[in-house]
């Protein structure tokens, strides 16, 4: 059914939420306070009462935003008692003597995947590569590595393994979204990005390094690292590996839906650090105190439900189809996930389910109208969501200097925009071939 000129101009004024977020998001960059407040607002446009908006939040807490935001708790607080167990360095410790770093190509390549096991691990960028740092920096500066170097490989390697870990917020809300399984998601979607981004990746800091390998070297570094993994951490690192393959396989035989990763968690978590030595009491605080690491992120989801759902209330969603449709019927079906990937790309930043979730939500009428392969819609969502952080300079990008001591912005912002334009690119070319 069409909308009349009338019912589009008044669900543009749904809109109004999700401006107010773009503007805040680029101005202050702080994701939680801004989504409360674009609740809020939309409640107010659709006229909520106080009663209202508080069953809307009780309501919020079950749905699978809220799911989400636990599991993403439940994600942090397991990467927690990986750290305290040693696991996670003892996991550097071998990707880097396994490959044995004594050239500058080897050495690249150690970063890279001691970066994405462990940001995919532990879901997210900063825990991941801050375990990482302190093991590899002394390797890289004995090789000649700059700091420039190291910085685009800590950035480039863990925003893409942000869409590779099965625990990952994306990953999960991707899952959600598009219906597609954790192996099919990871073949035929992340793994063609990822390629992308690292083929990109290895190019540019090949070219950065001849440039900065005198004017951003580091100085004073000693060349070996203290951490040497003990029978402990040895044993830990083997029951987590062994857990975490059994548990995965079992759901995945099972197909077991989302819920099953809430146990899962816990019970690796248990495992692990009791192989590692820790006590029970030891174990359940550290999970907890990893938990409460991302409490602010679970708030993030649970205003981020009713925020979404206000402005489809609204019909801002509805009003958005109706303006794009001429542009999908002068380009074809392509233009569905072309545009959806653009516009999340150039026009949404901030939490990364936040901007997936916005971007399904934005374009998800046209993506069933159009009947827009899952696999195809993935991608689109992935590159919306992974070019945003490389497109605009944000938490990731500075975190990533910061570990790798580089205050060299400019190289960084470079390897982001090439890496952003070959991605929309791909996403073009993977469009036209599989729509």
């Amino acid at each position: 059914m069409e909308m009349s000129t009338a019912e589009i101009q008044h669900g543009l004024l749904g809109l109004i939420p999700l401006i107010v977020y773009i503007i805040l998001i680029f101005k202050y960059k702080q994701p939680v306070p801004t989504t409360i407040l674009c609740a809020v607002i939309g409640a107010v446009i659709t006229h909520q009462t106080i009663f209202t908006f508080g069953d809307i939040l009780a309501k919020s807490l079950g749905s699978f935003l809220g799911l989400v935001g636990l599991l993403i708790m439940l994600g942090r607080g397991l990467g927690e008692v990986l750290q305290a167990a040693k696991v996670t360095h003892t996991i550097v410790h071998k990707i880097i003597y396994t490959i044995g770093v004594n050239t500058q190509n080897k050495a690249i390549v150690g970063i890279m995947c001691a970066s994405v096991t462990l940001v995919a691990l532990l879901g997210t960028m900063a825990g991941g590569n801050a375990v990482i740092a302190p093991i590899v920096l002394p390797i890289a500066a004995a090789v000649g590595l700059s700091k420039s170097v190291v910085g685009m490989l800590f950035h480039a390697c863990g925003e893409e393994a942000l869409i590779l870990g099965p625990f990952s917020p994306s990953v999960l809300m991707l899952i959600g979204l598009t219906g597609i399984s954790y192996p099919e998601l990871l073949l035929k979607c992340s793994l063609p990005v990822l390629t992308v981004t690292f083929l990109t990746t290895w190019v540019m800091v090949h070219r950065v390094q001849k440039l900065t390998k005198d004017t951003n070297a580091y100085e004073d570094m000693p060349v070996e690292h203290t951490f040497i993994p003990d029978n402990k951490a040895k044993r830990a690192t083997l029951v987590f590996i062994l857990s975490f393959t059994v548990f995965v396989a079992f759901g995945l035989y099972w197909q077991a839906n989302t819920n099953y990763i809430v146990v899962i968690l816990m019970l690796i978590g248990l495992l692990t650090g009791m192989a590692g030595g820790l006590s029970i009491p030891v174990v359940t605080s550290t999970f907890i105190k990893g938990m409460a690491g991302n409490l602010h992120l679970f708030v993030l989801f649970l205003f981020l439900e009713p925020f979404i759902n206000f402005m489809a209330e609204a019909g801002a969603f509805k009003a958005v189809t109706a303006l794009l449709t001429p542009i999908v019927h002068y380009g074809g079906r392509v233009a569905v996930p072309i545009v959806g990937g653009l516009t999340g790309t150039v026009g949404l930043t901030g939490a990364a389910v936040a901007v997936l979730k916005m971007t399904n939500d934005l374009f998800g009428d046209m993506v069933r109208q159009y009947n827009i392969h899952p696999y195809v819609w993935a991608v689109a969502l992935i590159v919306a969501n992974r070019a945003t952080n490389f497109i605009h300079p944000g938490a990731n990008m500075f975190s990533s200097m910061g570990f790798a001591q580089s205050t060299d912005l400019v190289s960084m912002i470079k390897n982001g925009w090439t890496i952003a334009a070959l991605q929309l690119i791909f996403l073009c070319i993977y469009s036209f071939l599989f729509v």
